[in-house]
This record gives structure tokens, C-alpha cells and sequence, in this order.
């Protein structure tokens, strides 16, 4: 089985926060959807579950950050520049806040930050691996 990643996110509006992530170019899977969890795709190794805050707290105690705070920055890898700013548009048009976070434009690296309706942190990226031959980065 290969390695798979399924990031779990607590969320206030079910088909609101779908609409969000099928406009950012994720795909539903009808298979792992109901009225309290949405499985959506961005690709054959990445999944992010939104789920309703009560079916959240099935799987926690733990209180449910505001959508103020944030605790990971979640990354998605690009082809290019323009799909970065194609789903930072995406964001701003479907719900999302665009560029919560000053764009980083390193010549070899491009990102801009965006939030969910909930205030999930994502930042989508380019990076041109051409470029980065040869230099070391400490991070």
C-alpha cells in the first residue's frame, strides 16, 4: 500500500466548506461522504476529511480553535506560478480569505497563504527544482 495522507479538519458549514475546496480544484468522493464527513481529493495520496464539529468531537475532547488561531500551515505543490495564483483567486471567490500571510516570491520559490472558511491555513507553492541545484537552505 503506498503512503497516503488524510488531513482531518473540524468544520462549521459541511457543504459550504465542500463548495470551497471542489472551487480550489479538490474532487468529492461520494464513497466517504455523508451528512457529517466530506472526503475530498486533491490527489491519489492526498485527502483532507472535513468534518461537521459534532462528528469531530467523536474523535476528540479537544476544543475546536477559533477561526482566528492557527496551528499548521498546510502546504499544496503547484506545477506553476499561475496555479498558485489561480487557487488563491479560487479562495477569495468561494469563501476563503486570500493572502493571510504576505506572498513569498524567492525567485526559485513562489507561495501564497490562504484560509478556509474556517480559517485553515494553506499555502499553495512553486518551487523550481532547476533552480535549487546546488543551493542549501536552512529552514
Amino acid at each position: 500500500m503506498s503512503r497516503m495522507i488524510f488531513v482531518n479538519l473540524p468544520v462549521a458549514d459541511l457543504p459550504a466548506s465542500m463548495a470551497f475546496y471542489s472551487a480550489l480544484g479538490f474532487e468529492n468522493n461520494p464513497q466517504f461522504t455523508d451528512e457529517t464527513a466530506a472526503c475530498m481529493v486533491w490527489s491519489e495520496s492526498i485527502f483532507v476529511m472535513l468534518l461537521t464539529h459534532d462528528k469531530w468531537r467523536t474523535f476528540t475532547d479537544r476544543p475546536i480553535p477559533p477561526a482566528t488561531s492557527s496551528e499548521v500551515m498546510l502546504a499544496l505543490a503547484c506545477d506553476g506560478r499561475e496555479e498558485v495564483d489561480a487557487l488563491s483567486q479560487s479562495a477569495a471567490k468561494s469563501g476563503g480569505t486570500a493572502d493571510i500571510n504576505p506572498k513569498q516570491d524567492l525567485g526559485f520559490m513562489y507561495g501564497r497563504s490562504l484560509a478556509d472558511p474556517d480559517g485553515h491555513v494553506w499555502e499553495a507553492f512553486w518551487m523550481d527544482p532547476a533552480a535549487m541545484e546546488g543551493q542549501t537552505q536552512a529552514g
